[in-house]
């Protein structure tokens, strides 16, 4: 049997508070939950990660394996084929969280159900246990339009649940899911009581859904701000122009490109960015596009301006 670290597993010193433990654990949660992770190793990642997070944001549990902890290492390295000291549990008593029932350690490794598996036993049967459900994290991807404007979707998420026996088991649940306009990437949409039921008629934990913003042809989101490529020509570079350009809410509005506009130059369009207290911004990025030579005219003119330009170097800045 192998002894587990669950410091490591949850990145943290052991001298790590409560408040930093139920931070490592949401961190790595939003990362390897089934429902949102591409890791190839998430399932795995996550049962380590919650049992880690059994232990160690439980008082008891916590202080017991501490002292276990340090048992091992005056005994030497944990490593290899490691054994529970004898009565090394003297002394503490647990009960279990929301999340699972006493008698069950399926999602549990060989470590755990040895080490804590009795001992919960016990202490739930000398108590009522009574708790808050958890919280649950998962990702919702929207439309740059439903982020805009608002909108109510309906999402599936595989959530894990218990059954009446408080036996974990996984499920599809279909849920309705109202989109305030103006949410922004990384944004978190709190769906009240659907997170882990409570335990001992405590209430359910929320449902927290981190939102992320489809892809889209034209814009990409930056926090509040959207931003675009706005391609123009040599000529509307630089002589100045006034373009017409489409907004991400819907319409064309014109803008003034100024005069001697270089590539990758930003134009704001304020407010025309997600709805907020303070509204973000659309920038427009300048791409300068080429018209092709392949007329003879286009060739001509390009020929023309190359003798009325001949005295502009654009690799001056590269010494040469």
């Amino acid at each position: 049997m192998e002894f587990k670290d669950y410091y490591s597993a949850l990145g943290i010193e052991r001298t790590a508070s409560d408040d930093e433990v139920r931070k490592a654990y949401r961190k790595l949660a939003r990362k390897y939950h089934p429902d949102v992770s591409k890791e190839p190793d998430a399932e795995k990642r996550m049962r380590e990660i919650n049992e880690a997070k059994d232990v160690l944001g439980d008082k008891e549990k916590r202080a017991s394996y501490d002292a276990l902890a340090d048992r091992v290492a005056r005994g030497g390295s944990p490593e290899g084929d490691f054994q529970p000291p004898p009565g090394w549990d003297s002394g503490f008593e647990f009960h279990r969280g929301p999340r699972q029932g006493p008698a069950d350690h399926a999602d549990f490794s060989e470590f755990f159900s040895s080490m804590f598996g009795e001992a919960e036993r016990r202490g739930a049967a000398r108590q009522n246990y009574r708790a808050r459900g958890e919280d649950h994290h998962a990702a919702i991807e929207i439309a740059i339009e439903d982020a805009l404007n608002g909108a109510e979707r309906e999402i599936t998420l595989r959530a894990q649940t218990v059954d009446a026996q408080g036996h974990p088991q996984w499920e599809n649940r279909t849920l309705s899911v109202k989109i305030p306009p103006g949410v922004h990437p990384g944004q978190f949409i709190r769906l009240a009581g659907q997170g882990m039921p409570g335990h001992g008629g405590e209430p359910a934990g929320d449902l927290y859904l981190e939102v992320r913003i489809a892809p889209h042809k034209l814009y990409r989101v930056e926090e509040r701000d959207i931003y675009m490529t706005l391609p123009v020509t040599p000529t509307e570079a630089a002589l100045g122009a006034q373009v017409q350009v489409p907004t991400p809410g819907g319409g064309v509005v014109e803008v003034t490109v100024p005069r001697n506009a270089r590539g990758g130059m930003k134009l704001r369009l304020k407010g025309r960015g997600l709805k907020g207290k303070t509204p973000g911004d659309l920038y427009l990025l300048i791409e300068i596009a080429l018209p092709p030579a392949d007329s003879d005219a286009v060739r001509a003119a390009y020929e023309q301006l190359a003798q009325a330009a001949s005295s502009f170097n654009p690799r001056q800045h590269l010494g040469v």
